[in-house]
């Protein structure tokens, strides 16, 4: 499913140049990015687009796809601008303001306002994300709320209060924000505007009615993070040894459990887990691309034995080396 992903986000940005963040406007007319786009400045090492769509006055929603591994951003601190980020596929790991960093997977969203983000970076552990941003001006939104908003009792001031005043605020995947936020990546360019305000308003109203302590997911803070990128880098350079769990925390001061917590967080899997599948793709580059023995591609990539390799294989890619190596050569051929 990642490879997929990865593959369609990639056909989306061909024809955007490497270290490019593309802002586009589809189907709008009149202003434009006034919230977010038009005043954003950002930094990558990869490439993304962000096509915005003008939703009402003072709210604004921008799709978003990136491919690369992180994307630095710069904009106004607008401390009454509530962004709310769902990230629909990829992971997303997110250092704002502070030092407190919030980690998105498929399906999670995070509220805060404009000020937490203003000078911030965004990390995809998976080389890939595409997601939804929603920018609302809280001080707009009473003079040109909708009517359905004022029958929901939907108020601003309240809003402001519960996702503006503190730290990042992020809600792990649940059935609700699946309901509001996924029509809007498979539906029809011309019905996609007129059901952007559709979900933005039920969107309002879900967040309105949100009890305090309700879904709230984990934040860490950055250094914690930053250590745990570390930590990946040298598990994944040096694939023919094995670090334990407490080699790791000793050499990077930093408690098991909150590594292991930590790694999970970032990249979505326990350390093992996610190391087993690393070292399987490893091999299926290895396999596909050199003429190394199945021993010798094992012990690269840290298997003692051809055995214990071979099932590690057979567990991550359904299919045994020597069989996916076969099947190669034979795609090759023909």
């Amino acid at each position: 499913m990642k490879k997929e992903e990865y593959k369609s986000i990639a056909q989306k940005l061909q024809m955007i140049p490497e270290g490019t963040l593309s802002v586009e406007y589809p189907q709008q007319t009149g202003n434009t990015g006034e919230l977010l786009a038009n005043q954003l400045h950002a930094m990558t090492p990869g490439k993304g687009r962000l096509g915005t769509h003008h939703v009402f006055p003072g709210i604004e929603a921008s799709f978003l796809a990136f491919l690369g591994p992180e994307i630095r951003f710069w904009h106004a601190a607008a401390d009454t601008i509530l962004e709310i980020y769902y990230c629909r596929s990829g992971r997303v790991g997110w250092n704002m303001h502070g030092g407190t960093a919030i980690y998105l997977g498929a399906g999670d969203v995070t509220v805060h306002n404009m000020a937490c983000c203003a000078d911030s970076s965004m990390m995809f552990p998976l080389g890939y994300s595409e997601g939804l941003s929603i920018s609302v001006d809280l001080k707009k939104l009473p003079a040109v709320c909708p009517e359905i908003l004022h029958e929901a009792n939907v108020q601003a001031e309240h809003l402001r209060e519960r996702f503006c005043c503190g730290k990042p605020y992020a809600i792990p995947a649940c059935a609700e924000l699946d309901h509001i936020f996924t029509p809007l990546f498979s539906a029809d360019a011309f019905l996609r505007l007129p059901l952007l305000k559709l979900k933005a308003l039920e969107l309002l109203i879900y967040l309105n009615s949100l009890e305090p302590e309700q879904k709230e997911q984990t934040q860490y803070f950055s250094q914690q993070t930053e250590l745990v990128k570390e930590v990946h880098q040298q598990l994944t350079e040096h694939l023919a040894r094995r670090f334990t769990i407490e080699e790791l925390s000793k050499q990077y001061l930093i408690n098991p459990s909150t590594l292991k917590e930590v790694f999970k967080a970032v990249y979505g899997l326990p350390i093992a887990t996610y190391m087993k599948e690393y070292r399987v793709h490893q091999a299926m580059k290895l396999l596909r691309e050199t003429d190394a023995t199945i021993a010798q591609i094992a012990a690269q990539v840290g298997y003692e034995t051809q055995g214990k390799f071979s099932k590690a294989f057979k567990d991550v890619a359904h299919i045994l080396p020597t069989r996916y190596r076969k099947d190669c050569q034979n795609t090759h051929k023909s």
